[in-house]
């Protein structure tokens, strides 16, 4: 993955970015280059710590239909080796992985920040405690 797509990855997960902008630099991609991209954008996912009962939600908000093959597949778990095998899917059904993805890393994304900011990071002072020092 770029550098400039993981930053609008993040920017999605802030809400400062539509899916739209995502799904349509996703969608150009060759299929060679959308497998990569979702493999590293699992791991962007993984450090966003999704947890079982993201899991609806996500679905939810991907406005996917619950029967589809990468929604049926996600509700088996958000565990590595589960989510890897949306990986495998066939292309017909990458863009909807895409957007199931997305919509999961954005729920884990702002549950993480959200408690990162005021939460001590390695025995120091949390994101907040930070930013009010340098004001």
């Amino acid at each position: 993955m770029k550098l400039e797509d993981e930053i609008l990855v993040n920017k999605f997960g802030q809400g400062l970015v539509p899916i739209e902008q995502l799904s349509e630099r996703f969608r150009l991609l060759e299929i060679l280059k959308k497998r990569k991209f979702l493999n590293d954008f699992l791991y962007l996912i993984i450090q966003s710590k999704p947890k079982k009962e993201d899991i609806e939600l996500a679905i939810i908000n991907s406005e996917l239909k619950s029967s589809f093959t990468p929604c049926i597949l996600l509700k088996k778990g958000v565990a590595k080796h589960d989510l890897e095998k949306l990986l495998n899917l066939p292309e017909n059904e990458l863009m909807k992985t895409f957007v199931l993805l997305l919509s999961l890393f954005k729920i884990a994304y702002k549950r993480r920040f959200a408690v990162e900011k005021t939460t001590p990071i390695n025995g120091g002072i949390g994101i907040c405690q930070i930013m009010k020092r340098l004001r």
